[in-house]
């Protein structure tokens, strides 16, 4: 089980089994129908008709992941993008949205095939990058991705997802928050199954 390759099949497989597709309005769980929540997901996964937006319905927090785009009207949304959709280290953001910027709905938005999965294994690539691309020394690299990378380490994108939402509802109680992946396989958003 230590081997990756198999690790990351099985973290696959558990995410399948654990996201509820959208392709129909009728597919939106009912907690989130008629919210914002809900009219992201027909926005981007069912293709409405875009309106338009004065003021910020929701806050997006996903990854910084260049794969990923969403299908939103102009205005609809605050978003903040981190590596692996981690709120973690944006909270005064997230409290700016809700406190000044009036929203009352999150949306978490993980993504299948995420950088800041098995960081570990992508130390040496990051150091070589860093010398090469960036001019560092090859010990202030090894310095930088060892004191960051334990942070920003999700493990798997669904069970960070999970964890996330469920620290973010607790922190923020009056606030709906629905977890979420994007399948970079098919560009649609999926809800995670957190009963």
């Amino acid at each position: 089980m230590d081997d990756p390759y198999i690790h990351g099949h099985l973290s696959i497989i558990q995410i399948m089994s654990s996201l509820l597709p959208v392709t129909g309005p009728g597919d939106i769980p009912s907690i989130y129908r008629n919210t914002p929540i809900g009219l992201l997901m027909e926005y981007h996964n069912l293709e409405i008709p875009l309106k338009e937006y004065h003021n910020a319905q929701l806050l997006i927090g996903m990854c910084m992941d260049n794969r990923k785009h969403l299908r939103v009207p102009d205005n609809f949304a605050f978003i903040i993008r981190s590596g692996g959709a981690n709120l973690r280290y944006s909270e005064f953001k997230v409290s700016f949205a809700i406190s000044v910027g009036g929203v009352k709905h999150i949306a978490l938005i993980g993504h299948t095939h995420c950088g800041m999965v098995n960081l570990i294994g992508k130390k040496d690539l990051f150091i070589n990058g860093l010398v090469e691309a960036a001019g560092w020394e090859k010990d202030r690299a090894e310095d930088h991705f060892m004191h960051f990378a334990p942070m920003f380490e999700i493990g798997s994108e669904s069970d960070f997802i999970l964890s996330e939402t469920k620290r973010l509802r607790l922190r923020y109680p009056k606030i709906m928050i629905a977890p979420m992946l994007y399948k970079v396989e098919d560009n649609k958003l999926y809800f995670i199954d957190d009963n």
